[in-house]
């Protein structure tokens, strides 16, 4: 079997595993070995000749392609979901917060909360913005509002 096959089956082969894990890793090789085919093909060079330009065509795709490449797929950032997603958000003061209670209204939810500093008292009324959730309690500061 000519050599130009074998690394056009070498190219395809990780082409296929590239498919199986997304990291834009084996996909790059097989560029390499798709130029090694090529190379085969259109001249009679040697078996190492063959190797060198797979090795280098991988590494130039690696360094120079596939960095803009990941950047231009992945998205720019993932969405804050659960309790980080209340991270940062206002809430209302129900009943009165101190370090060992209260209640605060958080996306229309009534939350247990405790101050962020646990001198600091916050009344009724009051708005306060959700630092952190800790267990089942917001931990909450005065807003600048």
């Amino acid at each position: 079997m000519p050599a130009a096959v074998l690394w056009l089956i070498f190219a395809l082969v990780l082409a296929g595993a590239e498919a199986l894990t997304g990291h834009l890793f084996l996909v790059m090789l097989g560029g390499g070995a798709l130029a090694a085919s090529l190379t085969s093909w259109l001249a009679d060079w040697p078996g190492w000749v063959n190797g060198g330009v797979f090795l280098i065509v991988s590494v130039l795709l690696l360094a120079l392609v596939r960095p803009p490449l990941r950047r231009r797929l992945t998205p720019a950032g993932a969405p804050a979901l659960g309790i980080e997603a209340l991270r940062g958000k206002d809430a209302l003061v129900l009943d009165r917060v101190t370090r060992d209670k209260g209640q605060v209204k958080l996306d229309g939810q009534v939350w247990t909360a405790r101050p962020l500093n646990a001198a600091d008292v916050y009344e009724p009324g009051e708005c306060v913005t959700v630092m952190g959730i800790d267990g089942a309690t917001a931990v909450v500061f005065r807003s600048g509002l």
